[in-house]
């Protein structure tokens, strides 16, 4: 996804009037952009809409931005010998950010009425990245982090691409600046230096991006680094293009290539798991022919369909579309609980963006243009200060209501630690509990369940996707009788808070480290396809740091529970077999169920009854290992009935939210957890 720069077309490329022995418009006008802008965004629209699909658009627009942006940098040195750096950053801002803080009010206001509460502190955060312009790097973190990867997409995920802009914008001149000095101390055109330091942006750009991408490609995304090149290959056709001297029909032939190479690149490429590395040259270089290719005058040419009338009026309101269609389409998606649209729905989200695209452009850019347009406006300070006036109340708002989901959080958690209104597993422990149960608020708020987190991953012992640092977490009488170690995978981790409590109440030395998506396991553990290397070497860290420490047991998981079935992978037995080696015993916890639904979003619409699956959605009828032949070393517990009474896993119970998504349970339920816990470890141990 990608933002195109409002009336970006507008601005001449840095090229003579003729490119070749066609015809061509003499203007600095290109309309042929315009339409190139239409086609790209009617495509990202469409695909995010109806397939669920990412487009190449993203890419057309990067190109686009840096084309037209070198081009009038490049004029703009050659004209005066200097970028007024304020002016430059000050006038984008006052063309951009009206639009987008009137499209970021309009998902403030969409968020209130129609989105969950789980989602709101989420939301607010993501709204001021947005409005700030880093909104790409908060969607990285995101990206790798485990915990979050099942999240619903947000609103404003589509503001990524104008952040990799905004940070362009803020680069490039500067860029420029330095290249133009450089050029003045050794003598040498201004051009050629730019030429050359443009350059050197796109094939380290490049470079970094092919690396990244194959090794991280959820991070490389969003990577300004690994998108830079994108940008700096149109600066490069900006600055070479006068040299291109082609005939009319081979750029007839380069035009009509270049759309239908574009037109065709998200059904063919599945471009949201493999760009931005060089697979991305596809969606460039087709918006590279298409420059290229020009105004040809031909009635053949692909010109003809990109200066139609109609879809370069739909090019001038691309920035406005962009802005709106991705927010409607995910409240859309919310409301229906659909994935993708149906035909109907779909057609009333792109009708309904367009229209307040149409909104936009006319009153929010044509009325700031029309305050502006007296010349004593147009100054850095008046558009600063226009801009603050859009995006500072976005700000603002988005502050205070994160400060007051922050405060209902604090009153919610207060009320935690009162048993007899809210006791989560106790109600099942003890027979009768439930039917006496006064029915109250739901605990922890699913506003905030994503962070009902342990203390274990608060203290940084728990390490997220790309980390291979083992975080050590020491807790308890450094001589104490017996050594418990806490070894897993997030669903490992989810127990910690009542086996804590278990080693506190009983002076044992707890060990714990964890990480996100890594077994404790010799099976070769993979990623989106590809080896998890970064398991395999905390994996290794954690066998050297349990042969080292020798503990009395190990606590792990002793089943794994998909959607596909609960087995005992090899590879736990093989791990076991290594701990009996050492004289070590294993505390094996049986794999709790997965949902069917994702909870914390489940309860928020309304009817927490209605939120359930049977536990065999993952789990088999019974236990595997009651029919394993297990190492002597190793006992396990069975838990699952305090967690999904009667085979049912119900969102709530004992007016404690079960699990915070669809696989891991909050902190305060696992807390509840602690008495039959403690009695299943002090059977399992014997200690």
């Amino acid at each position: 996804m990608s933002v195109p720069v409002a009336g970006a077309a507008a601005a001449s490329a840095d090229a003579p009037s003729t490119l070749g022995s066609a015809p061509r418009v003499r203007t600095g006008f290109r309309p042929e952009i315009e339409g190139l802008r239409a086609i790209a965004v009617v495509l990202v629209a469409v695909y995010h809409i109806w397939f669920g699909r990412v487009s190449g658009g993203v890419d057309v627009f990067l190109v686009l931005t840096g084309f037209l942006i070198t081009g009038s940098l490049m004029r703009t040195l050659e004209r005066d010998g200097r970028i007024a750096f304020v002016a430059f950053w000050t006038r984008l801002l006052r063309r951009l950010a009206p639009a987008a803080a009137f499209a970021l009010g309009g998902v403030l206001a969409a968020t209130y009425f129609w989105l969950p509460r789980s989602r709101w502190a989420d939301i607010m955060s993501e709204v001021r990245a947005a409005a700030l312009y880093h909104e790409n790097w908060a969607l990285a973190r995101a990206a790798v982090d485990y915990l979050a990867r099942d999240a619903a997409p947000s609103p404003v995920q589509h503001f990524w691409s104008l952040s990799i802009q905004g940070q362009f914008y803020v680069l490039w001149p500067v860029l420029l600046t330095l290249a133009a000095f450089v050029a003045a101390r050794a003598r040498l055109p201004v051009r050629h230096a730019v030429l050359a330091a443009v350059t050197t942006v796109l094939v380290c750009s490049l470079a970094y991006s092919v690396w990244i991408t194959a090794s991280d490609q959820a991070w490389a995304y969003f990577d300004t680094g690994a998108r830079l090149w994108e940008l700096a290959l149109g600066g490069v056709l900006a600055l070479t293009i006068h040299r291109f001297d082609l005939p009319g029909r081979l750029r007839t032939v380069m035009g009509w290539i270049g759309v239908i190479a574009l037109v065709t690149c998200g059904l063919l490429l599945p471009v949201a798991t493999l760009f931005p590395g060089y697979v991305a040259l596809w969606p460039t270089g087709a918006a590279v022919l298409v420059i290229l290719a020009g105004t040809t005058g031909s009635r053949f040419g692909a010109d003809r369909l990109l200066t139609w009338r109609p879809l370069t009026a739909l090019g001038g309101l691309s920035y406005g579309l962009y802005l709106w269609h991705w927010p409607i389409l995910v409240c859309y998606l919310y409301v229906t609980d659909r994935t993708l649209a149906s035909p109907l729905g779909g057609a009333g989200v792109l009708a309904l963006s367009l229209a307040l695209a149409w909104v936009t452009h006319k009153v929010v850019e044509g009325g700031t243009d029309r305050l502006t347009r007296p010349a004593r406006r147009r100054t850095p300070v008046w558009s600063l200060g226009l801009a603050a006036a859009f995006l500072a109340p976005v700000v603002a708002l988005s502050l205070a209501w994160s400060g007051q989901i922050a405060e209902d959080q604090r009153i919610r958690r207060e009320h935690a630690g009162e048993p007899e209104s809210y006791p989560g597993a106790l109600a099942v422990a003890e027979a009768g509990a439930a039917a006496d149960l006064e029915e109250l608020p739901v605990l922890p708020d699913p506003a905030d369940a994503k962070m009902d987190l342990s203390s274990h991953h608060t203290e940084g012992c728990h390490v997220n996707l790309n980390s291979t640092d083992l975080v050590v977490c020491d807790r308890g009488p450094a001589d104490a009788e017996h050594t418990l170690a806490f070894v897993g995978a997030s669903r490992t981790a989810h127990w910690y808070p009542p086996v804590a409590a278990a080693a506190e109440k009983h002076g044992w030395r707890l060990v714990s480290f964890t990480k996100s998506g890594c077994q404790f396991s010799t099976d070769t553990p993979y990623r989106d396809g590809e080896v998890f290397t970064e398991c395999q070497e905390w994996d290794a860290k954690a066998m050297d740091e349990l042969e080292r420490l020798r503990p009395d047991a190990v606590f792990t998981s002793s089943t794994r529970a998909t959607p596909a079935g609960e087995t005992i992978p090899e590879g736990f037995a093989v791990r076991w077999l290594q701990l009996e080696e050492w004289g070590i015993d294993v505390v094996g916890m049986r794999d709790l169920p997965r949902l069917d639904y994702q909870s914390a979003e489940c309860v928020e619409r309304g009817d927490p009854d209605r939120c359930t699956s049977p536990a065999t959605y993952s789990q088999a009828p019974s236990d595997p290992v009651a029919d394993a032949d297990l190492p002597s070393n190793v006992t396990t517990m069975d838990l699952t009935r305090y967690v999904c009474p009667s085979g049912e896993c119900d969102a709530v119970v004992g007016n404690v939210l079960v699990f915070w998504d669809h696989s891991h349970m909050t902190a305060t339920y696992a807390r509840t957890l602690s008495p039959m816990v403690e009695e299943a470890l002090l059977e399992a141990t014997g200690w």
